[in-house]
């Protein structure tokens, strides 16, 4: 692992909290910015978006296209199996460990920024983690950012683009949906403060809130890349103290 820069950042909070504005700038960096100020390497994001949205588009194709069974969701787009939930983080874990198998030098070139929404109606924070892999979470640090629901709801319904539901920066959730889905977390349970540690089955992993409820992720790059560099920063002495 490169001494300088985070092998895997985790990267949760509610939905339209901030996480792809985030990562959006992040990637407009020059690499050398990136790694100085922010302790990152070459981004390589793993999103459990694409994977929910592509298990959607595949429903709609057997149902509308070829007149057969739904294989994940419901009509109402909900998932038929909790273990869906589950099943998304462990494609996360494999696509890490792949990564790792295929390429030696992947832990030294890269770092591998993971991110998601839970809620707790389909497990929480708490669920999620826990199909992580030790060997992934003894090399993690987790920045979650804190939005309230009603603050995900107003950046949910202006993201919206009917046009583009497969967008990362602009997709959606019905107001219903998301309510369902989202409006409670879990995250105060497991973790106190603005930063710490937290213990994930037998592993500590350090976290950090960036706080995102004056919306700094939209249209405020500098207040964005100020704060974000205080966060890491942060983070970062708790992450090398490990």
């Amino acid at each position: 692992m490169d001494p300088g820069t985070y092998n895997v950042l985790l990267l949760v909070g509610r939905p339209a909290s901030g996480k792809s504005e985030i990562i959006d700038f992040l990637k407009r960096l020059p690499e050398d910015v990136r790694r100085q100020r922010y302790h990152l390497a070459a981004l390589d994001v793993l999103d459990d978006f694409p994977m929910l949205w592509t298990w959607f588009e595949e429903d709609d194709l057997l149902s509308r296209r070829l007149g057969r069974p739904r294989l994940y969701t419901d009509e109402r787009g909900y998932f038929k199996d909790e273990a869906l939930w589950h099943l998304l983080i462990e494609r996360l874990g494999l696509e890490y460990r792949k990564r790792r198998r295929d390429d030696p030098a992947y832990p030294s070139r890269a770092t591998a920024l993971i991110e998601f929404a839970r809620g707790v109606e389909h497990g929480g924070y708490a669920a999620a983690f826990a199909h992580l892999d030790e060997d992934l979470l003894r090399q993690a640090a987790i920045v979650y950012v804190r939005v309230s629901f009603e603050e995900s709801l107003r950046k949910n319904r202006r993201r919206a683009n009917p046009d583009r539901p497969d967008s990362i920066l602009e997709h959606s959730l019905p107001d219903d949906k998301l309510e369902h889905l989202y409006r409670d977390d879990d995250w105060t349970s497991l973790a106190s403060g603005e930063r710490g540690v937290i213990k994930l089955g037998a592993v500590p992993v350090p976290f950090a809130v960036f706080e995102n409820s004056d919306d700094v992720t939209t249209g405020r790059p500098d207040e964005l890349g100020s704060r974000l560099q205080t966060v890491l920063a942060g983070l970062w002495e708790l992450y090398r103290a490990r």
